[in-house]
């Protein structure tokens, strides 16, 4: 169970960082933003369940090896629940009410959770690492 747990966490990390740094800053500079903007936040929703999914697996199979990572797989599980059912709307609602103040701090909150999520992951797949 630790290796598919393992193997979770490193698709989590490597998923996360590759639609953080890759994706979604390729298609905000590559298409126009009247393009971009809209395939973003259709994107957003299945992002968030790729994460919540996976970080619960994970979640599952680090339980058999190691309580940390078991805790930091399900706080960002959980986390991710309330970005994509509570922070999510609320930042599209700022956006679309051309608040731009309120889409700043939402969005540099929501930012906040990814980059904490992914250092959570990191953190998850060294201790489960070195638990092999």
């Amino acid at each position: 169970m630790n290796i598919l747990a393992l193997l979770l966490t490193a698709l989590l990390f490597g998923g996360m960082t590759l639609y953080s740094f890759g994706f979604a800053a390729f298609v905000l500079r590559a298409l126009p933003e009247e393009t971009a903007r809209p395939l973003i936040r259709r994107a957003f929703p299945h992002f968030y369940l790729f994460v919540l999914g996976t970080a619960a697996l994970a979640a599952v199979c680090a339980a058999f090896t190691d309580l940390l990572s078991t805790v930091i797989l399900v706080v960002i599980a959980l986390t991710t629940l309330y970005a994509r059912q509570s922070l999510m709307p609320r930042i599209n609602a700022a956006t679309d009410a051309g608040h731009s103040k309120r889409f700043k701090l939402l969005h540099f909150f929501s930012v906040l959770i990814t980059l904490a999520h992914i250092a959570g992951a990191a953190w998850a797949i060294i201790r489960l690492g070195v638990a092999l």
